[in-house]
């Protein structure tokens, strides 16, 4: 049964005290029963297409710098692909032995995929990856013509 919000002054029912309307434990409600929803109806479109992982992309003035968080995931179950100017990172996180009985998930495993389409030429011999405590880093050299430069103005 839906609760209707109440006005100061009617906290009482029947002569019992009524637990005064509080919309942000409500929001909070909504929000995980939103969550649980999509979960259900896209867990077919998600396992088959794989998910994408957070990622920063910053750009220098000579490179491109993505950062990739992937917890857990092993060095050898990560690709990272240039090609014309689209990066692609993807790979697998395999779910883990368990030996009890698992009351809640909320780590993704599977498949992950992620493609950022870059601006600009690239150099694509000089990219560079490494990964240190669950983050992906990727290092994007641009090629020197598409690089920025700055330039001097002259008098008269």
């Amino acid at each position: 049964m839906a609760r209707l919000p109440i006005r100061r002054g009617e906290a009482r029912e029947a002569g019992r005290e009524v637990a005064a309307w509080d919309p942000w434990r409500e929001l909070e409600e909504m929000h995980e029963r939103i969550g649980r929803l999509l979960e259900e109806g896209l867990g077919e479109l998600t396992a088959a297409g794989g998910w994408a992982p957070a990622v920063d992309v910053e750009e220098t003035d000579d490179a491109w710098l993505v950062e990739a968080e992937l917890p857990g995931v092993k060095r050898d179950d990560i690709t990272v692909e240039v090609r014309d100017n689209e990066l692609a990172i993807y790979g697998d996180i395999h779910e883990r032995e368990r030996k009890g009985i698992l009351r809640r998930r909320a780590r993704r495993t599977g498949r992950f995929d992620y493609r950022l389409a870059l601006p600009g030429e690239i150099d694509a011999e000089a990219v560079a990856a490494g990964l240190e405590e669950g983050v992906l880093t990727v290092r994007i050299p641009k090629a020197a013509g598409s690089r920025g430069r700055r330039i001097e103005i002259g008098g008269g």
